[in-house]
């Protein structure tokens, strides 16, 4: 039942991820995020460490080297990386769809499964986002501000490029949150209320 996912996009620094997995930890559920790749990997007989690379990218120079091709079905030889594992990943997500409950970090997930499931976006003020950057990775502000700029602008040329839908367009989430505003326990609290909403309606009467 797609109702039942929770899907998340997120700027770099808002602590998107922490919040998805502290929110799939109090409802009991499957947090899926690297594990996609994983189970693409496994799926498609690609190493994981070459969909890394491409993870959460849009299209680039990937490709996977001709000198290896027992490693890999002819067909994707000569198709970008990036829409490999998106096609694949794709495919696992409306799988997971239909078998569990779960929450799904990135990878265009609401637009996969067409918006049936609650669509949050976690968002933050850029000093803020700075700030976490720099403190969780150990590095200078002025560097944070470079790094977290890059990571923005690959998540969103990623998702546009994939799903033809801007990536801050409110309209595409049913739940957008100012992680600056709120604790991560709060945020988990109002993603958990909204979920529990949808159950409600959801069920049969």
């Amino acid at each position: 039942m797609t109702r039942r996912i929770i899907t998340i996009n997120r700027m770099y620094g808002s602590n998107g991820r922490k919040i998805g997995k502290a929110l799939a930890e109090a409802l009991g559920i499957h947090y899926y995020d690297k594990e996609l790749i994983r189970i693409a990997s496994e799926k498609e007989g690609i190493p994981y460490k070459e969909l890394q690379k491409v993870d959460e990218k849009r299209a680039s120079q990937w490709r996977y080297p001709l000198d290896e091709p027992m490693q890999m079905s002819p067909q994707y030889r000569f198709y970008p990386m990036n829409d490999v594992l998106f096609q694949a990943e794709s495919e696992i997500i409306l799988s997971l769809s239909q078998k569990e409950d779960c929450v799904i970090i990135g990878r265009c997930a609401n637009h996969i499964l067409e918006k049936k499931c609650l669509s949050v976006f976690i968002h933050a003020p850029f000093d803020f986002r700075v700030e976490t950057a720099a403190e969780r990775m150990d590095i200078t502000e002025r560097d944070a501000r470079v790094f977290v700029k890059k990571m923005d602008k690959e998540r969103r040329n990623y998702y546009e490029y994939f799903t033809d839908e801007k990536w801050l367009d409110i309209t595409s989430y049913d739940l957008c949150i100012d992680s600056s505003r709120f604790t991560e326990a709060q945020a988990v609290l109002i993603i958990k209320a909204a979920y529990e909403d949808l159950l409600t309606e959801s069920a049969p009467a």
